[in-house]
């Protein structure tokens, strides 16, 4: 377990294409606002959002990236260090839609494998959709993903989006922590004196024999006071 006085903090980058309602989602959640004047993000803006998830503190930097591609060079090393990812297109947009595998081929060539998730925003305007119930399923199915519908005006899932998000980086955070708490066991070989002869070392009147097994536990460092930020990269 962590200590208490650790607090997680995850960065979270929003990308698709433009007009998919990316600072919009981010805005609601973050400030509990909505605005229908579209205004395009120039490169990179982020907000911030603390919540508690089973007793974990958790801070949230939420990364609004521009759609367009004439900023694909900025944005791109903006997804370094990413932690999570929600891949976003909208109802009425046909082409965000076709654009999502390349999307997540663009995060995962810079961060690897991260949990993801799949938003359909703009389900308010469903009697205007340009993509069918079924072939966002089949889609969300043939990469693997949780999938989301949302409505950033009606303020609908999106905070389970974010949650889902959460859950699975702590989650994967944990699965580490349990790989290192078994003792490690290294078999050792032969152990040479100064003299080169195999035999016994004497260091502070502990011995190791010839053939005999180590044991090698995981160090983990405490902090005290007031909080630090980590951003764990895995």
């Amino acid at each position: 377990m962590r200590e208490e006085e650790i607090e997680v903090a995850i960065k979270v980058v929003v990308v698709g294409n433009g007009a998919v309602g990316k600072s919009s989602m981010i805005q609601r959640y973050c400030k509990g606002i909505f605005t229908k004047d579209y205004k395009k993000t120039i490169g990179v803006d982020f907000l911030e959002r603390q919540i508690e998830i089973s007793g974990e503190e958790v801070r949230l930097m939420l990364w609004d990236t521009a759609g367009q591609e004439e900023f694909d060079a900025i944005t791109k090393s903006y997804y370094r260090g990413a932690q999570a990812c929600v891949l976003a297109f909208s109802t009425v947009d046909r082409a965000s839609f076709d654009a999502v595998e390349s999307w997540k081929k663009k995060v995962e060539d810079e961060v690897g494998n991260i949990p993801m998730v799949l938003v359909q925003n703009k389900i308010d305007l469903v009697d205007n959709a340009l993509i069918d119930h079924e072939e966002a399923d089949a889609l969300a199915k043939k990469l693997k993903l949780r999938f989301y519908r949302t409505s950033v005006k009606e303020d609908l899932n999106v905070n389970d989006v974010f949650r889902y998000l959460s859950d699975r980086y702590l989650a994967r955070i944990q699965n580490c922590e349990a790989e290192e708490t078994p003792v490690q066991q290294t078999r050792i070989g032969s152990i040479f004196d100064t003299a080169g002869t195999t035999g016994t070392v004497n260091n502070t009147n502990k011995h190791i024999d010839t053939g005999s097994t180590i044991q090698l536990k995981p160090t983990k460092q405490r902090t005290h006071g007031k909080k630090r930020s980590f951003c764990f990269k895995l």
